[in-house]
């Protein structure tokens, strides 16, 4: 069972290579994976720093997609080259790959298509829990989901997420193609009949760089993004759905 760990990455220099050896020495040694990194036409020294890593597949994009698009481009990777499972998670170090094994138990056991790893479930405090204007982003979102679908996510903006073969093929085709396409996916994914399933995994801080959400791009992002939800939720399911 192949599993491909997908990192979208923009103006990552700083962080990227320890998140490159934090899934090397804490993935199972039998776990057959490969880490594919978008590099999204960051402007820093991130394609330098992962050249000279050499450990990893590179998928250099000439120009500037957003999270969106440089995700779908790695889930495209992926399910062209036959991976079995995909992993997606940040290039800036705050999601742990001590916790890709806990997502990746969930696929294997058949028990979800897609997983989101949470640092909210079970009201428990462990890691970091983002900022107030964030968390109470993460609450509409949470209401506006459960509303629409039936579903609520504890952690709807969570980017660390797992796929099984059916569901990374269907990300390949229709993966929202928005900046920030999280919360969006999962009506997407509810809508088409895919199972989903929470986890918990302790989250970091930021390890490096700069956040690209200020305060007005926050409030932007959430009329933007509560806009794309309703136009999911609205249109017919995919013919390709399960």
């Amino acid at each position: 069972m192949k599993t491909a760990v997908i990192i979208p990455c923009f103006n990552e220099q700083d962080t990227i290579c320890s998140v490159i050896d934090d899934i090397l020495n804490n993935m199972p040694e039998n776990e057959d994976r490969q880490i594919v990194v978008v590099n999204d036409c960051s402007t820093d020294n991130t394609l330098a720093e992962l050249e000279k890593d050499g450990r990893v597949i590179i998928l250099d994009l000439p120009c500037n997609l957003g999270v969106g698009g440089a995700v779908q481009t790695g889930f495209k990777y992926a399910w062209k080259n036959n991976f079995d499972f995909a992993v997606k998670l940040d290039g800036d170090g705050q999601h742990r790959a001590d916790c890709i094994s806990v997502l990746l138990e969930v696929l294997k056991n058949d028990e979800a298509d897609f997983v989101i790893g949470s640092r909210f479930i079970d009201s428990r405090k462990e890691g970091f829990q983002s900022t107030f204007l964030r968390r109470a982003g993460i609450k509409f979102f949470r209401l506006l989901i459960e509303l629409l679908s039936g579903y609520a996510p504890s952690d709807p903006t969570s980017g660390f997420r797992a796929y099984n073969r059916a569901a990374l093929k269907f990300a390949t085709l229709h993966y929202p193609s928005f900046d920030y396409p999280e919360p969006e996916e999962i009506v997407l994914m509810r809508k088409n009949n895919f199972r989903i399933k929470d986890v918990f995994t302790e989250m970091r801080e930021r390890q490096g760089g700069v956040s690209s959400i200020s305060l007005l791009k926050a409030v932007y992002y959430m009329f933007k993004v509560g806009f794309a939800i309703l136009m999911v939720a609205s249109r017919p399911r995919e013919e390709d759905s399960v």
